[in-house]
């Protein structure tokens, strides 16, 4: 696998794919940073080496070119995040990028205009991919937001940069952290899957189940599992068409030595609603016109057990809609679990838009491992795919 530290950059033009796909406000102020503080040590270790950065990424999804969706909106946040200039071109392709990548000196760096202005980045264009290709020496894909994605930008243009392309720093830390769950995991192994569908994780549940110990099922899918398994639910959320699944893999992760915690109580509300009347009931017995919306202080006592006597912690879907204040306990106090677990020496990956958000919103993100910046590419890796844009970095 090679990364960063394979090469030298001196002299050297760094093309970089990047995920700058950031929120914007009603003036385009960036609302959140993070994905331009993530890609600051990649493009630290260019410049430092001596070398020059060309960033590209794409930011919305514009149809044709949309004044809205434009980089130079972030070229200012850009700059003061990673503490130099940041040059803009007002194409990724034709006249104006190559003359400014011709023109690039040591020590400086360049943001492309907006990927997606281009359909051919999104059909992945071998033509397209060949103009972005030309911009740079060597190739660095540190965008693990879009690895799952075969566009001209993540994918295709690997294959004009024969032995000169590698992993930037995010991209390998993703790849690393995600390798040490799956893969070289230290036991016992426990996935949390929240969330409300049990179809959008069935490729999870089933790549996984042969690499864990415990699973600990939360969110709104836990009602398919209880109302299979003969239990009343009320008007709780339920895919009735996967009950059979549900009961199959209780079966296989029977047979494969792997422990099932499905809540046992649950705080229950008659109206989807932060100001709704609740109760703590049984997770099998929750009246008609009420539904779950948290998991209950019981369930979070047995799984506060598991997560604390675990080494390696997954955490994928929150445990309640932690959007509405009056429900975000059960999510919180896990967070808090797993938090501790982590300081007393676990390796927790925490992954999954909601998971994600869950995290920052509470606080907690200092206090995981590591919180993965893909949604959709870290589900794909746990479902066993092998990313598009890490295999072309692998040829």
């Amino acid at each position: 696998m090679k990364t960063l530290q394979d090469f030298n950059f001196k002299n050297q033009k760094a093309i970089i794919r990047v995920d700058f796909n950031v929120p914007l406000d009603e003036n385009f102020h960036v609302t959140d940073t993070t994905r331009i503080e993530a890609a600051k040590p990649t493009i630290d270790k260019i410049l430092a080496d001596g070398g020059s950065v060309i960033l590209m990424s794409h930011l919305g999804r514009p149809k044709g070119v949309e004044t809205k969706y434009s980089l130079k909106h972030i070229v200012k946040t850009a700059s003061e995040i990673l503490g130099t200039e940041v040059l803009f071109a007002s194409d990724c392709v034709g006249n104006i990028a190559e003359t400014a990548a011709k023109n690039l000196q040591p020590g400086q760096v360049l943001l492309l205009e907006n990927l997606r202005f281009y359909a051919e980045e999104e059909a992945g264009d071998v033509p397209f991919a060949k103009q972005l290709a030309a911009l740079g020496d060597i190739y660095v894909n540190d965008a693990f937001g879009t690895a799952h994605r075969a566009h001209a930008s993540t994918t295709i243009i690997a294959q004009f940069f024969e032995g000169k392309k590698c992993f930037g720093a995010l991209l390998t830390k993703e790849i690393e952290s995600l390798n040490k769950v799956l893969k070289n995991s230290e036991k016992p192994v426990t996935a949390v899957l929240g969330g409300s569908k049990v179809s959008s994780k069935i490729t999870v549940i089933e790549n996984i189940l042969d690499k864990i110990d415990h699973m600990i099922i939360g969110g709104g899918m836990t009602f398919t599992f209880v109302k299979a398994l003969g239990g009343k639910i009320g008007n709780s959320i339920c895919e009735d068409d996967k009950m059979e699944l549900a009961l199959a893999i209780l079966k296989t992760a029977k047979e494969k030595g792997v422990q099932i915690h499905i809540p046992v109580d649950v705080v229950a509300a008659d109206a989807f609603s932060n100001d709704a009347q609740t109760q703590i009931v049984d997770v099998r017995a929750i009246p008609d016109g009420w539904q779950g919306l948290d998991a209950g202080p019981k369930s979070l006592e047995a799984f506060g057990k598991v997560i604390m006597e675990s080494k390696t912690i997954l955490w994928n879907g929150p445990l309640g809609v932690f959007e509405l204040p009056a429900f975000a306990n059960g999510t919180i106090t896990l967070g808090n679990y797993i938090a501790e677990s982590t300081a007393n020496g676990a390796f927790s990956l925490v992954g999954g838009g909601d998971s994600v958000s869950a995290v920052k919103q509470f606080g907690l993100e200092d206090k995981m491992s590591y919180v993965s910046t893909g949604g959709g590419a870290m589900l794909e890796m746990l479902e066993g795919r092998t990313l598009p844009g890490v295999a072309a970095i692998l040829e």
